[in-house]
């Protein structure tokens, strides 16, 4: 699957530096995935009402 790079602004650090903490995670990159599914599946619940799943395509 291709990666994809972002540069962040020192908010967006420390938000993601304390994401990182709470959840246990590697690096920033990792934080701003959990981030991007976690309001992802939120969508999908409002959407459809109900969970749905997240696979790599």
């Amino acid at each position: 699957m291709p990666q994809a790079s972002f540069d962040y602004d020192d908010s967006e650090c420390d938000l993601l530096d304390r994401v990182q903490q709470r959840k246990g995670l590697a690096d920033r990159d990792q934080a701003a995935e959990w981030l991007v599914k976690t309001r992802l599946r939120r969508a999908a619940i409002k959407l459809t009402g109900r969970s749905r799943a997240l696979y790599e395509v």
